[in-house]
């Protein structure tokens, strides 16, 4: 029997609830692109803190919960050049979109924001045109 579809439920739980937690607790939108550009541009210096523990506890989790979930196979190609070229893309695009998946999908739909429907939506298409250009034209991933 498939259950894939768990870990992608269970972790799509825990970004809502880490939204959650991190909107009751600092009144701030857990939007991760923006959390990371406000540390390399130096506009969010006042809450340097709080975003280096943020991002500490995004490193440190998978490695913590490692040991449990070793059987995970999450499908990544092992060709550098394209996780790189595609870290690229994505970090272009959520300065373009003044937002990332965390931001708009997870926290700004759960508010009703137009803005963030909006934006999932371009993003949704673009990854699909993206695996459409990239796997099935190029064969790459």
């Amino acid at each position: 029997m498939q259950v894939d579809w768990i870990w992608g439920l269970a972790g799509g739980l825990l970004i809502g609830i880490g939204g959650a937690v991190y909107l009751l607790f600092n009144g701030r939108i857990m939007g991760a692109s923006g959390i990371i550009g406000g540390l390399v541009d130096g506009s969010g210096l006042d809450t340097k803190w709080e975003r280096l523990s943020f991002l500490v506890g995004v490193f440190l989790l998978p490695i913590v919960l490692y040991p449990l979930y070793r059987e995970v196979n999450p499908h990544i190609t092992d060709n550098l050049l394209i996780l790189v070229a595609a870290g690229l893309f994505v970090g272009v695009g959520t300065r373009l979109a003044n937002g990332c998946t965390s931001g708009h999908g997870v926290c700004g739909m759960s508010r009703l924001s137009l803005r963030g429907f909006v934006a999932t939506a371009c993003y949704i298409l673009a990854g699909g045109i993206g695996v459409l250009i990239f796997r099935h034209l190029f064969g790459v991933i």
